[in-house]
């Protein structure tokens, strides 16, 4: 049994990592510390906290730490632990927005360049990210116009040279009609392009263009002309005005009652080649300079292309770690600034009124969605919390229930919740929709400031008319009225329509059915996920589940041990012994039930 009170008494004063877990051994938190003793105690202190620690640290069932050499390595510790485990209340990028980069395979004899959104470490080079996937492709474009290389993926010799090479599109490598070395003098321009080293490249021109008219070549110092000026006009489109750093990221930060936005500009050569936003709802009550820090290391753990410089709007408590960290990273210098007057604080504010207009911008979407909804389904008042419910089984086994939230027009994944079916045998899901929306309803009319919360102001069914009823028939049996519409899907299962108990199709903007299509489909994950847990559980389960002291964790790694019951059965009490956690008591009484 892990006593919390205790286990602090043994923290050693030195730097490292700790872990938060819950009960079910899941990851909370990590974070570093230079004195973990006096860090970890922190958390179990009657002092001011925000409600997001104050949530984790009601759930927090134990914790474990690791001991580094010094603050630098428990940073890099930290960084990599977040992104394997992404524990729910770290500051956390989300994983399904991933921007395009530029990509040049330097290492062949012949590089290629192309849009990617996969990096990996083979030696290219990266150029990005591209926020718009449409400036990357433009700028691909534009370099496979301008630049003659070659546009096949996959390099290979010929017999014969390609289309491209006819129209002047490429040199033909593959006939080895251009050497290695004059190939990759263009190549070395492109990269000083995306670098926004324009001058250089149009130094080198001009220089090229002279040459080439003394041998009186005018065809090709016509085609290097033409080169030129089409630099010259894309490098005077992306000119960021006021801005003389070279090769800076520029964050800024805004937050108000409900979100906080972090707004990433990116600045090559003093051309704004791109910028990113990302939204934080769980941080809110954070202080700025802590959002900061968690969204610098969480951003950078795998960035390829770091900047010189990152200006950010106010100063954050391990600067001077980041940094060190960053340069190693880079294999150079990089420096976090905070600048306090002329263009490079102008700049900072310009990221941080950007990231205002974002948020804003997001919450009107918000606003103007759930407008939209009071008006076309006639309700009384705006629906600023929508609940949507699913129910999934496989031949009437494992039946289960889904419900997801949705709060002023988002998505809120923590307050999904999962019914096990309990009072309806076989198959039939109207009974099952039933059963879970008046567990549901119970739940908030008895602890209206529980888990659960309030009621909510419009319920959408995940089916038709028959659901629909089910849903009715539980909102019957209280005294309350919520209105409640179906999500149908088309043949092709796509959200079709909403549909009101007289089959009535209502119709709606697309920007709104794409936002119940999203929710249609969440909750119907919700339901699934739930129902494949649930199967899966009892395709594992084993003798082991019913002995005393061995919970899903250490079932796991005696199965991962010994790799079968037989083969437990064969092992020596000692051999039992050596599993994280597993006494002699425990070992005897696992060797006496398998026995």
């Amino acid at each position: 049994m892990f006593n919390i009170k205790e286990e602090l008494k043994k923290l050693p004063d030195k730097s490292g990592v700790y872990i938060m877990r819950d009960k079910d051994d899941n990851i909370l938190y990590v974070g570093k510390a230079v004195s973990l003793k006096n860090r970890v105690r922190q958390y179990f202190m009657k002092n001011n906290k925000t409600q997001r620690i104050l949530k984790m640290v009601s759930l927090i069932d134990h914790f474990e730490y690791i001991v580094t050499d010094n603050e630098a390595e428990a940073l890099i510790l930290e960084c990599n632990l977040i992104k394997e485990n992404r524990p729910k209340f770290n500051v956390l990028l989300k994983d399904d927005k991933t921007y395009p980069y530029i990509k040049i395979d330097v290492k062949s004899d012949y590089p290629n360049v192309f849009i990617t959104r996969r990096i990996i470490n083979d030696g290219s080079k990266y150029f990005g990210p591209y926020a718009n996937p449409g400036s990357a492709r433009e700028m691909v474009n534009f370099i496979r116009d301008r630049f003659k290389i070659r546009q096949c993926r996959n390099f290979k010799y010929n017999k014969r040279p390609c289309l491209n090479y006819h129209i002047k599109k490429c040199p033909a490598p593959c006939m080895g009609y251009i050497s290695v070395e004059d190939y990759k003098k263009q190549i070395d321009d492109i990269i000083m392009l995306l670098e926004g080293k324009t001058e250089k490249i149009i130094k080198n021109l001009k220089e090229e263009i002279i040459q080439l008219s003394e041998k009186q070549e005018f065809e090709k110092a016509a085609e290097v002309r033409d080169r030129m000026i089409a630099i010259e006009r894309i490098s005077t489109k992306q000119k960021v005005s006021n801005i003389s750093e070279n090769n800076i990221d520029v964050i800024g930060l805004y937050k108000n009652k409900l979100s906080v936005c972090i707004e990433i500009f990116f600045v090559r050569g003093s051309k704004m080649i791109a910028r990113e936003h990302y939204y934080f709802d769980d941080f809110k009550d954070d202080e700025n300079s802590d959002i900061i820090s968690g969204f610098i290391k969480q951003y950078y753990i795998d960035k390829p292309d770091l900047p010189s410089k990152i200006m950010i709007q106010e100063e954050i408590e391990d600067k001077e770690l980041l940094e060190e960290w960053l340069g190693k990273k880079a294999g150079r210098k990089v420096e976090i600034k905070t600048p306090q007057r002329g263009e490079k604080l102008r700049f900072v504010e310009l990221a941080e009124k950007n990231a205002q207009i974002t948020l804003e911008n997001k919450l009107k979407d918000k606003t103007d969605i759930l407008l939209e909804l009071k008006e076309k389904l006639n309700l009384n008042k705006m629906p600023r919390k929508i609940e949507s419910f699913d129910i999934s089984n496989i031949s009437g086994q494992f039946i289960v229930g889904g419900m997801c939230v949705m709060k002023d027009g988002i998505i809120n994944k923590k307050l999904s919740r999962r019914f096990k079916i309990k009072n309806v045998v076989g198959q039939d899901d109207p009974k099952c929709m039933e059963e879970v929306v008046t567990r549901r309803i119970k739940h908030s009319i008895e602890s209206p400031k529980g888990g659960f919360g309030e009621l909510p102001d419009l319920i959408l069914a995940d089916g038709g008319i028959i659901q629909i009823k089910a849903i009715k028939k539980a909102i019957a049996k209280y005294d309350i009225d919520i209105p409640v519409y179906g999500m149908v899907k088309d043949d092709k299962h796509r959200t079709r329509a909403l549909i009101n108990e007289e089959r009535q199709e209502i119709e709606i903007s697309e920007k709104l059915m794409m936002v119940i299509t999203n929710f249609q489909d969440e909750v119907h994950n919700v339901a699934i996920e739930y129902h494949r847990k649930l199967r899966d559980k009892e395709m594992t389960r084993s003798v082991l589940d019913d002995i005393e002291g061995i919970g899903e964790k250490r079932k796991q790694e005696l199965l991962k041990t010994f790799g079968s019951i037989e083969k437990i059965k064969e092992a020596d009490i000692e051999d039992i012994m050596k599993i994280k956690g597993i006494t002699r008591s425990i070992a005897e009484n696992i060797k006496e039930a398998i026995k």
